[in-house]
């Protein structure tokens, strides 16, 4: 069996507290990514200032409904979710069944709406 690309758990700790230089951090990331392990990947998607990438991921994290991940994402970039983006996370969280997900989407697009 191979060995895993991704760091690990003790090694990724040095690596996710200390300055890495953005090519590292975006092979770091994309080991993760590899293993469909996005959340992992973040931090170091972060450190690369890969934002393309991590738009990327969050327009698959709106296609999903996944709120949670959009919403890291989103703060990670440090940008916001306009109204009807978060309307498309709703409809797509109601698709997959994840009511939980559009709830959570349906008050944030609220709230991106001025309707606290």
């Amino acid at each position: 069996m191979a060995k895993s690309a991704i760091p690990d758990p003790l090694e990724r700790r040095h690596l996710v507290e200390r300055d890495l230089a953005p090519e590292q951090a975006l092979r770091t990331a994309e080991a993760y990514l590899a293993e469909d392990r996005v959340w992992d990947a973040i931090v170091f998607l972060g450190k690369a200032g890969a934002n393309e990438r991590m738009a990327a991921l969050r327009d698959d994290a709106v296609a999903s409904g996944d709120t949670f991940l959009v919403r890291e994402l989103t703060r990670v970039l440090r940008d916001e979710v306009p109204a009807a983006r978060w309307r498309d996370v709703v409809a797509a969280a109601e698709a997959a069944g994840k009511e939980r997900f559009a709830e959570q989407a349906r008050r944030l697009a609220d709230r991106a709406e001025g309707r606290s």
